[in-house]
């Protein structure tokens, strides 16, 4: 061999030891980009530890489902849109479900126990304490102190804490609700009767339910359905009687409280009113024509707005004052809540979120679904039934009464109307009844408080 013939193979050999050198150190770079990818994996384990014990809104989600369960038809309809929209600004979509008020608390329960609640949910004063104190609710607390768009000063005052437990928050306020008068301007018309107004007394109500009701039974001047919050409640307070006292006990044996369910009673024993104590039959009294007036909350106006009957020839009006003065109408709150069995934490907030910030309770307040909870959104909630006086609704707020609650108000809320039905439809000694709703609901407090 020659020396170039020899250089030639040199130069070979060495090109390809600078090859295998150049790809062994390749392949020691891509375990060590391995190593390094462990290692942020561990730490992103330990961010989403943190973020668990600190939550942030999620950012991803898309393509998830959540289910969002209520119980009004009429406002389920509205609240579609802003689920359609929810979807199509995030990619989460929002399965809503729907059962009637009786249904609803029945299915909620089944579900609880079978651990599979809706993802979201309606809340309500009366249940509120069972299920946080059950560990069915996720705890928003943290959520609510991480979110930008969240800060509960901005809700009524009072409304928050009926969904705080031992300082924990379980729900956010949805909304808030009066109860107003409703009246049929063209029976009021056909009887030559002025249309209640802010300066109407117990004895106005009565003399225009005696001038209102026929004989025949056709048409009763008031409805005096057995029903607390849009019924009975009302009266209690305007006469300066209470249902639970500051300290925790029952205020139906109260003298003024009594005074209060006798004159309410006495409507139906007078024949001024039918005896109703379903709750669906309320609504059916009203816009069928059986009554002139009849007490409704606030939450009913969509619905009463697509009645057509209703429409042509009701409006409501603030509730009228005690004989001696005395006002009042029961005030309310629904929260949305987050179940604690959850797959989807993340996106649940973000729904959440989305319906309790500013922009959302607008929407909310704009559609008409209920008077948003969020400050400084009732106005818009006025323009969405401009063929009704909304404003009294909320004229009402600055003497309203929270409903009366306790820790567990349905087991004795619901014992209290059996044992006065009996009286209410039947007649009877109404003192005695209301003393003994005193005596078992005094028993049902002392049990839960243990």
């Amino acid at each position: 061999m020659n020396k170039k013939t020899i250089n030639k193979k040199t130069i070979c050999v060495l090109l390809s030891l600078v090859m295998v050198i150049v790809l062994m150190a390749g392949c020691a770079k891509k375990d060590n980009t391995k190593e390094t990818a462990g290692s942020t994996t561990d730490s992103t384990a330990a961010e989403n530890t943190q973020a668990a014990e600190t939550p942030k809104a999620d950012t991803s989600g898309k393509g998830v489902t959540i289910t969002y369960g209520l119980w009004d038809t009429n406002q389920a309809k509205l609240i579609q849109q802003i689920a359609d929209a929810f979807e199509g600004e995030t990619g989460i979509h929002v399965e809503i479900q729907i059962n009637g008020w009786a249904d609803y608390w029945t299915s909620l329960e089944a579900a609880a126990t079978g651990g599979s609640l809706p993802d979201t949910f309606w809340m309500h004063s009366n249940n509120i304490y069972y299920y946080a104190s059950n560990d069915q609710l996720l705890d928003l607390t943290d959520y609510i102190k991480n979110s930008k768009d969240i800060d509960l000063a901005n809700y009524p005052e009072g409304l928050d804490q009926i969904y705080n437990l031992n300082g924990k928050q379980y729900a956010i306020p949805k909304d808030y609700d009066t109860i107003g008068l409703w009246y049929n301007k063209t029976m009021f018309d056909a009887a030559g009767v002025a249309y209640p107004n802010d300066t109407w007394t117990w004895d106005d109500l009565k003399a225009a339910a005696e001038k209102l009701t026929k004989k025949d039974g056709s048409q009763y001047g008031f409805l005096a359905a057995l029903h607390s919050q849009e019924g009975y409640y009302n009266f209690v307070y305007q006469n300066g009687g209470t249902i639970v006292t500051d300290d925790r006990k029952s205020g139906y044996d109260d003298p003024k409280t009594i005074e209060a369910m006798k004159y309410y009673f006495d409507f139906v024993r007078n024949g001024l009113s039918p005896a109703i104590t379903n709750d669906a039959e309320r609504a059916e009294a009203f816009q069928n024509g059986l009554v002139a007036m009849a007490l409704f909350g606030s939450w009913n106006l969509s619905g009463f707005a697509a009645n057509d009957y209703i429409a042509k020839n009701c409006d409501v009006t603030v509730l009228p004052k005690s004989n001696n003065g005395g006002k009042a109408s029961i005030f309310n709150g629904l929260g949305n809540c987050i179940a604690a069995t959850t797959k989807h934490p993340e996106e649940s907030w973000k729904w959440i979120e989305y319906l309790s910030n500013q922009a959302g309770q607008m929407k909310q307040a704009e559609l008409g679904i209920a008077i948003s909870a969020y400050n400084g959104t009732a106005d818009a909630f006025l323009k969405a039934y401009p063929g009704f006086n909304v404003q009294s609704y909320l004229d009402m707020v600055s003497y309203a009464q929270i409903r009366p609650y306790t820790n567990q108000t349905s087991v004795w809320e619901d014992k209290a109307y059996e044992l006065l039905t009996d009286v209410y439809t039947n007649g009877g000694d109404v003192e005695a009844a209301c003393k003994n709703v005193a005596s078992m609901m005094n028993d049902a407090i002392a049990v839960e408080q243990k």
